[in-house]
């Protein structure tokens, strides 16, 4: 059984939900978003709350169901609040900025990296070494996050590279001679 799915998402004051068969639209103060909802789920409005159960007893039935309503979760805390990812820039000569509607990355290559960012999202740069990427999908926010990561992965040696906020780097002690 689903511990995530068996509660209901609460819609909060200000946000309007719609549940139309399997696709769920709900509207905020940041915007709009919708989601199609697996077959092997059932969802229903009840109340302020929108409410997830599985249709059948199978294992796809029960992990779609969590998942589900995880996303639904996310669809009303993106048009209500929104979301952040904070990544970090190591390197001697590394940086960002935000140059028109492009990302502009100097990473140590032979040349500048750019990257177009998308609309909807906000990409903006505090420092040099920092960029901050914010918008009401979670799934897109993540998705271009790892986009920028893996322009130049931090690496175990020296620490260099694109990281998220707050990541771990597992650092190697090197060959001795």
């Amino acid at each position: 059984m689903s511990r995530v799915g068996k509660k209901p998402v609460p819609v909060p004051a200000g946000v309007t939900a719609k549940v139309d068969g399997q696709n769920v639209a709900v509207k905020g103060a940041k915007g709009e978003l919708q989601f199609v909802v697996p077959d092997d789920v059932a969802v229903a409005m009840d109340g302020d709350a929108i409410k997830v159960d599985p249709r059948f007893e199978t294992k796809r039935a029960r992990a779609m169901w969590g998942m589900s309503r995880a996303m639904i979760n996310n669809l009303v805390t993106g048009v209500s609040k929104g979301f952040e990812k904070k990544l970090e820039i190591t390197g001697v000569g590394y940086k960002a900025a935000v140059v028109g509607k492009n990302l502009q990355l100097s990473l140590g290559y032979s040349h500048d990296v750019n990257y177009a960012i998308p609309t909807g999202v906000a990409i903006v740069t505090p420092k040099p070494t920092e960029i901050s990427i914010s918008g009401i999908d979670r799934r897109q926010i993540g998705q271009i996050a790892a986009e920028i990561r893996s322009f130049r992965p931090p690496e175990p040696y020296k620490g260099k590279g694109v990281k998220y906020a707050g990541e771990f780097i597992f650092r190697k002690e090197g060959k001795k001679k």
